[in-house]
């Protein structure tokens, strides 16, 4: 296979990234899902590293590497200055949770808002991976992090419905540990106008602290226990995904325990913690048959 060929996919071998890295895999399904006519904005974060030095990268798209705050700002302007030399390519923001929840989300609802009409992605890892670990606003309640060493108080940010009240026509999250449910949601996501947000669970082994080997696996047990649903709203009709219909009744959930006992960040949860975590994620089900 020559360079041309392999230029063909999203990603090329060799890149820096951690061994188990999720944003490797994720980058992978982009490809598969999107084809060639992609340009990629990438908001500073694991992926402005796993690409490699500069003037060349291990991705098979033009990328454009931004600042924090920017990414939606970018891509505001790069679509239109494709559709201006009328070339049909798709525009796409990756960026991490810290990208998006925090530093990010004033130019993120801006977009939003305006209906602009590019993809934005989010892999949420939970944490500021990149830079230490540090807590995030997607940083779930009682996880261990570089910045809070005795667990974190409060529930993570809920960006699914955040992006939800914005009325944007595309609004979806999926998981690396399905693969073929985050490339179909890709794809139909392309064939929508305006503005489109995906938001894709990436468990960060060293972040969460399990074997890197079990990258899939932690990422199925998000969903398996409910923790992480995976839905998809077009134009306000809400589908739940095959893989988490399971969670719509309280009594058919695998426990939570099974996704929380594999990851050390969790090694000093207590009982009440894992209760309120619980509720966490009875409410986030409420919420979401209320929508449906």
């Amino acid at each position: 296979m020559g360079l041309q060929d392999l230029r063909t996919n999203s990603l090329l071998p060799g890149t820096s990234a951690c061994p188990g890295c999720p944003e490797n895999m994720a980058m992978r399904m982009v490809g598969m899902a999107l084809g060639k006519n992609v340009a990629m904005i990438v908001v500073a974060g694991c992926s402005s590293v796993i690409q490699g030095i500069g003037p060349k990268n291990a991705y098979g798209y033009p990328v454009l590497n931004i600042a924090f705050a920017a990414g939606p700002a970018a891509a505001s302007g790069m679509w239109r200055a494709y559709k201006q030399r009328n070339k049909d390519v798709t525009v796409v923001v990756w960026a991490g949770d810290g990208g998006t929840a925090d530093i990010g989300f004033a130019s993120l609802s801006g977009a939003a808002e305006r209906n602009e009409d590019f993809i934005y992605l989010c892999v949420d890892n939970e944490a500021y991976m990149n830079s230490g670990g540090q807590r995030s606003g997607s940083t779930p309640h009682g996880a261990i992090t570089t910045t809070t060493p005795e667990g974190k108080r409060g529930n993570k940010k809920e960006l699914l419905f955040l992006m939800l009240d914005h009325n944007v026509p595309f609004v979806a999250t999926a998981s690396v540990g399905y693969p073929q449910d985050l490339i179909d949601k890709l794809k139909r996501a392309k064939d929508v106008n305006g503005f489109r947000y995906i938001q894709i669970l990436t468990p960060d082994p060293y972040g969460w602290l399990f074997d890197p080997s079990k990258t899939a696996e932690v990422a199925k047990l998000a969903v398996q226990t409910c923790y992480w649903p995976l839905i998809e709203v077009v134009e306000g009709k809400v589908k739940v995904s095959n893989e988490s219909l399971h969670c719509l009744k309280k009594e058919t959930r695998r426990p939570l325990k099974d996704f929380l006992s594999v990851q050390g960040r969790y090694r000093r949860i207590s009982e009440k913690d894992y209760e309120e975590l619980e509720k966490y994620v009875d409410s986030l089900w409420d919420r979401i048959k209320s929508m449906s």
